[in-house]
């Protein structure tokens, strides 16, 4: 990776870092891109250091589940048991980004700032401001970024056990708050397939991807690779 591209990851993570702390997240309205997206060249010089694989693999053995006789490859849903940012500090992976990327945010008493009860969310995939409260807590779920199915197809496989969890939990680069319908349409789709159905989400959603694809190692597809340099010619 060249001395450019290392700065432009660093640029686009810092911007990424500031949306997820809830530092001037406005609403995401009209056609301005999403707070914290890149511009086309930062795209570019990430598109230029990404490996690039033909296809998306299917090794087999993906299997996400904990129960009884599952593998629960990626360990348990939102642990708070990694070496991550977040992690072991007594509270869960969920909370945590529900904390770092809604304002506003209220707490359960007692819970020494760690169960989200209330807040909202300015959603880049969707541009919709979204109100969450502990009791419709279903209406925004996180997304990986770079879905655990694809990163298990492309690399993640070989991976130790400890480095799947970490990826899992990754609050700084790997997950996003959103709204059901639009986490359950992405599901484990990636760029090739599945954009934000809002316009100006696009080139935020493209540096998210390919910054966790290079800080894991993880390759894209010439299919995803051709979608995102598409989404980098409309970035401003």
């Amino acid at each position: 990776m060249t001395r450019g591209t290392i700065h432009a990851v660093t640029a686009l993570c810092a911007a990424f870092l500031l949306l997820a702390s809830g530092t001037g997240c406005a609403a995401v309205t009209g056609q301005r891109p999403a707070p914290g997206s890149p511009g086309r060249a930062q795209l570019e010089q990430l598109l230029g250091a990404v490996r690039v694989v033909p296809q998306r693999p299917h090794p087999g053995g993906y299997e996400r589940g904990c129960g009884a006789g599952q593998g629960c490859v990626f360990g348990p849903a939102w642990s708070d048991d990694h070496d991550g940012p977040g992690g072991r500090d007594g509270c869960d992976t969920r909370n945590n980004v529900l904390a770092r990327q809604l304002t506003g945010v209220g707490y359960r008493p007692g819970s020494h700032r760690c169960v989200v009860q209330s807040g909202t969310l300015a959603d880049p995939y969707t541009g919709a401001l979204i109100v969450f409260s502990k009791e419709n807590a279903r209406r925004i779920p996180i997304d990986h970024i770079y879905p655990l199915a694809a990163a298990w197809d492309l690399g993640a496989a070989g991976w130790p056990a400890a480095q799947r969890i970490r990826f899992a939990n990754d609050i700084d680069y790997n997950l996003q708050a959103t709204d059901d319908a639009t986490n359950t349409d992405k599901s484990d789709s990636t760029p090739a397939d599945w954009l934000p159905p809002s316009r100006p989400g696009h080139c935020y959603y493209a540096g998210r991807y390919l910054t966790v694809a290079l800080r894991y190692g993880l390759p894209v597809t010439a299919a995803d690779h051709t979608a995102l340099r598409r989404v980098a010619a409309t970035c401003g």
